[in-house]
Parts: structure tokens; C-alpha cells; sequence
């Protein structure tokens, strides 16, 4: 199931790079996609949304939606 996540604190390529690296890190097998433009990052995962969405915080980024 893919997960698509509005990340609005995206600001470019760098920054996709760094929520890459921190979904990986919890989840290695996960595919990533992160558009910087429309500012969103679509994971396919077998972990939850609930942890896709705390390395993505870890990361040092805002999910829409999401404290």
C-alpha cells in the first residue's frame, strides 16, 4: 500500500534526501518518493503510517496533519 504524505517544511533536495535517509534507517526495505515541487512524500511500506510519519518528524520535518 503506498502512503502519500503531505510534508510541507520540503524545501529541496536536500531536504528529500534527509527524510529518505531517515525512513530507511527504521524501514530498509521501504520505496521512497519525494516530490520536492508539489512538496509530498509517497512510501510503500510494510511499516505503519504511525512510524512513517515519526521519521519524517525525526527528520526535522512537518507532516500536514500530524503532531
Amino acid at each position: 500500500m503506498a502512503l502519500k504524505l503531505n510534508v510541507p517544511s520540503i524545501a529541496c533536495d536536500g531536504c528529500a534526501e534527509t527524510i529518505t535517509e531517515s525512513i530507511t534507517t527504521m524501514e530498509p526495505d521501504a520505496k521512497i518518493e519525494v516530490d520536492v515541487k508539489a512538496k509530498t512524500v509517497t512510501v510503500e511500506s510494510a511499516a505503519s503510517e504511525e512510524t512513517i510519519k515519526q521519521a519524517i518528524v525525526a527528520a526535522g520535518h512537518t507532516v500536514e496533519g500530524y503532531q
